[in-house]
């Protein structure tokens, strides 16, 4: 194990809707709130709605848009914010936010798993090696949580005892921490990603045994040390999930992203002892207020037009997801610069890289 790793030790899941009983998410107030969302307000008519740099095969996904040239593919995280399998609104700074979390997280743990990254010319872009995709999502999580159908607190509510081949005691609550971290597939796959065991993704040939081996033990590892960091910053990371890759080479990389505001849950470590022991839902940083907001004014999931999402709401949550970037890493986020096209931007960042 390295050296890294045993420095710091804690706990994590991904993210996911939180329905049912409202969460609290809360965030504690400081001069530099007001800044921030003057900021996004200024910057709202010059969000990274989409992208075109001109340069191989493009795909366009919820909220990254990827470009495929030879042995590289560039990654393009955009300001879209999609909630209940739907585009609600464009936020701004968002993109740059979980572009540079994760460029933060790839550089604390590249002495655990190699990853993809080649180059971050630019706050939106990052240049990776292409890498030929496993398909299954790693999903780690640190505490008995979560609202969807697939969740594992949904799972362990209805009676549920083994999720993804874990064994799972009788007596635990809502958020509880569980005794330890465990991984809880997911297959990718064209129509809906479902939960599996480890036994079963090799027994139905997604993967080699000695692969998933590798990825399994590498997950927990980053995992546990990313835990660490985030108790030092008064974080707690609840859940994640990672993918990985093969590059040309052989090699086996982590890819996408890691730790994100969006790919993992997140909640505020000084009040969760008092929280959870009185019943109540952890404070947490994330999107679910703005969720909230279209839930109590429309069905999100049927209706064909959704509500347009106020100025002052969307601010609100760029200021939110710039907070906790910088509650990460322990550093100030830079605003991108404005003043040029973004698609100029983003090209001309590229010049020396490609």
């Amino acid at each position: 194990m390295s050296s890294k790793s045993s420095r710091l030790r804690v706990s994590l899941s991904r993210s996911s809707p939180h329905r049912g009983r409202r969460a609290r998410v809360a965030v504690a107030a400081t001069p530099n709130d007001a800044l921030r969302r003057s900021q996004a307000m200024e910057a709202m008519a010059s969000c990274v709605t989409s992208s075109d740099l001109g340069v191989g095969e493009k795909y366009a996904g919820k909220v990254r848009d990827t470009y495929v040239s030879g042995d590289t593919m560039i990654a393009v995280t955009t300001d879209r914010q999609s909630a209940f399998d739907r585009h609600l609104a464009f936020i701004p700074f968002k993109g740059a936010v979980l572009n540079q979390t994760s460029q933060w997280w790839f550089r604390q743990t590249a002495d655990i798993v190699p990853n993809a990254v080649l180059a971050t010319p630019d706050p939106n872009v990052t240049v990776m090696r292409r890498c030929e995709v496993f398909p299954i999502e790693f999903v780690v999580r640190g505490y008995l949580t979560g609202s969807t159908s697939t969740s594992l607190w949904t799972h362990y509510k209805k009676g549920g005892r083994n999720y993804c081949g874990n064994e799972l005691a009788d007596g635990m609550v809502k958020n509880q921490k569980l005794p330890m971290n465990i991984v809880t597939p997911t297959t990718k796959e064209k129509e809906h990603d479902r939960p599996i065991s480890l036994e079963d993704i090799v027994k139905e040939g997604w993967m080699k045994q000695e692969d998933l081996d590798y990825c399994v033990a590498k997950t927990l590892e980053v995992f546990e040390y990313a835990q660490g960091i985030a108790a030092t910053r008064g974080l707690i990371l609840v859940d994640t999930k990672y993918e990985f890759g093969r590059d040309s080479d052989g090699t086996i990389r982590l890819i996408d992203e890691i730790n994100t505001p969006d790919s993992s849950r997140y909640w505020l470590n000084d009040s969760y002892a008092e929280r959870h022991a009185a019943g109540k839902e952890p404070d947490m940083i994330d999107k679910e207020f703005l969720r909230l907001w279209f839930a109590e004014r429309c069905d999100p999931y049927k209706d064909e037009v959704l509500p347009e999402a106020p100025a002052d709401l969307v601010a609100e949550l760029s200021s939110r997801y710039v907070k906790l970037y910088e509650m990460i890493t322990g550093e100030t986020f830079e605003v991108p610069p404005t003043s040029v096209d973004v698609n100029e931007r983003m090209r001309n960042s590229l010049k020396g890289v490609l």
